[in-house]
């Protein structure tokens, strides 16, 4: 089947996405339709559709009267989806430590090896970047498509809060040995180890959640 050219309107949602995940438009933005429309030289029809695209995924938010914003989870909320979250990666790195085939274990050995220099740069933006590799590599490497898009879809909904707990001091020199000892397992095919490796790497609770709170710009979340 001849591979689809991306739609003006996926376009659009892909870029806004980067700039939700990348901190530019921050939980209780304004998407305005004519502005964008501005923005990208193009019509408010496939600015609306890729709007009802972010809504559907839980990006943003229709609100009346004041059109779409950015989404902003309560405490609580965000609490429960990465609880979640790390229920879903633990469960995806143990069926990829089964699964993953030999260049896949290449491939995110190469991503881990990359990660050094950026983690030794403290280069966040690189990290960043290299760290969504590792994660959708053990997505695919679980070889499970209803799973792959659960996670990816929770993935996706909580990047702006996972990318800012990297800017707590030290943060990312701990998350890369959290990914090696994730690897260490893969590579080895333990999928016990695999999964609880992944589900603590995920699952930020205590004195670290609330340290990874603090990191977070007054209006990202609301009580």
């Amino acid at each position: 089947m001849p591979k689809q050219t991306p739609t003006r309107a996926d376009f659009l949602r892909r870029t806004l996405e980067e700039d939700i995940f990348n901190g530019r438009l921050k939980p209780g933005d304004r998407l305005d339709e004519q502005s964008l429309a501005q923005r990208f030289n193009v019509s408010r029809t496939p600015v609306r559709e890729a709007l009802r695209q972010l809504s559907a995924s839980g990006l943003i938010e229709v609100r009346p009267r004041q059109g779409a914003v950015v989404s902003v989870i309560t405490l609580p909320r965000l609490i429960e989806m990465f609880e979640v979250m790390a229920e879903l990666e633990g469960m995806c790195a143990r069926l990829a430590a089964r699964r993953m085939t030999e260049a896949e274990r290449q491939s995110i050995s190469d991503v881990v090896t990359e990660a050094e220099g950026f983690a030794e740069q403290v280069d966040l933006d690189s990290y960043y970047i290299n760290n969504w590799k590792f994660h959708d590599a053990i997505y695919s490497g679980s070889h499970n498509h209803v799973l792959e898009e659960m996670t990816r879809s929770l993935h996706h909904r909580t990047a702006p809060y996972r990318r800012h707990q990297l800017n707590r001091p030290g943060r990312v020199h701990e998350s890369l040995a959290e990914h090696k000892k994730v690897v260490e397992a893969l590579l080895a095919g333990d999928a016990e180890a695999a999964g609880k490796a992944m589900y603590r790497h995920v699952n930020v609770q205590g004195d670290v959640f609330a340290d990874f709170l603090s990191t977070l710009p007054t209006g990202y979340l609301k009580g």
